[in-house]
């Protein structure tokens, strides 16, 4: 955007949603429905794939910059949407309900409760419920004020925000056979912990059902997301992940049956994560991953000498006058650890 001018374009894929509302003076864009609901923004379209739009004082106009080849996110429905939002004419709330009861069907339990973990796993967990006949009830509790755990920065912050971020209802849960509904398993740190606090509150048995397949493969677009090196279902079966997890039993939904729940064509859908099927060729393996710009701020200015063999440059580290060692993150970053 600048002072004349509001600009929204959409890759060709059509990867991230994104939506065209209207004002009653203006018009807006948002990557969601729900957004243009609060602020009182009548839904009017989708953007395209490979459309740019451009709103300024003679109204909007729109252009196509490439060939449609849509292929949106299925982890959207998933887990990355919010539940107030429609994708594609379909609600995410719905969606992921809907998984749940495919998951009942596909993965039963015997149990005496079904619980979520709050709140991402609370939908599918609705779902699995009704299809099973198992009652629904609340057996975790989750602190507001802590943020999604799968994108915190390293390992002991991911720890700390899981314990900060669930607490279990002992007297709902103690003596019971639980099935617990989640949307996805990253790295299982969240899941493990769970385990570990529903048992210590006297949880008879815990069984863990997915309303997601594993995920086995990191995503490239957009998404700050784990190294495959990181993913607990790279390499690992089922049975090994559930018994790393302390859980009685594991099931994940089928790719099936998640996309089946999305109402969309499975060839307009990317499933990467999960398959490893790509929506795009990409590039040579050096050149993929969230740091691989952060190398290149990092060594600007410096002469050619820093470079390495393969033509980029490493992060560089200097030593300041209190001889302290710190990495150059970026530019300007040098007194980084004497700023306030």
């Amino acid at each position: 955007m600048d002072e004349q001018t509001l600009y929204a374009a959409r890759d060709p894929q059509g990867i991230r949603p994104l939506v065209l509302g209207r004002l009653e003076r203006g018009w807006v864009v948002a990557s969601e429905t729900a957004a243009l609901d609060i602020v009182g923004a009548s839904f009017i379209r989708e953007v395209e794939p490979g459309e740019l739009i451009a709103v300024d004082e003679n109204g909007l106009r729109t252009s196509h910059f490439a060939e449609a080849k849509p292929k949106g996110c299925v982890f959207e429905y998933v887990y990355l949407a919010r539940p107030d939002t429609t994708i594609a004419g379909r609600n995410v709330h719905l969606s992921r309900v809907e998984m749940g009861r495919r998951l009942a069907k596909e993965a039963p339990a015997e149990a005496d409760l079904v619980i979520a973990t709050p709140e991402s796993g609370t939908p599918a967990a609705i779902g699995y419920a009704e299809a099973s006949g198992i009652p629904y009830g609340s057996g975790l509790v989750k602190n507001a004020y802590v943020g999604r755990t799968f994108i915190q920065p390293n390992q002991t912050i991911r720890q700390l925000g899981i314990r900060l971020k669930l607490n279990p209802l002992k007297d709902v849960i103690r003596g019971k056979r639980l099935v617990v509904v989640d949307d996805s398993i990253v790295r299982g740190n969240t899941q493990r912990a769970l385990v570990r606090m529903l048992r210590e509150a006297g949880a008879a048995e815990v069984h863990i059902r997915i309303s997601s397949p594993p995920i086995k493969w990191p995503c490239f677009f957009g998404i700050d997301f784990a190294t495959r090196a990181e993913l607990i279902a790279n390499g690992l079966t089922v049975e090994e992940i559930g018994a790393s997890l302390g859980a009685d039993s594991l099931a994940f939904i089928s790719t099936e049956g998640m996309v089946e729940a999305t109402d969309q064509p499975r060839e307009r859908l990317c499933t990467a994560c999960f398959t490893g099927e790509y929506p795009m060729e990409l590039p040579d393996p050096q050149l993929l991953g969230k740091h691989l710009l952060e190398a290149e701020i990092a060594s600007a200015g410096q002469p050619p000498a820093v470079r390495n063999a393969a033509g980029r440059n490493p992060a560089v580290r200097s030593t300041d006058a209190d001889g302290v060692q710190s990495l150059l993150g970026g530019i300007g970053a040098a007194d980084a650890l004497r700023r306030p």
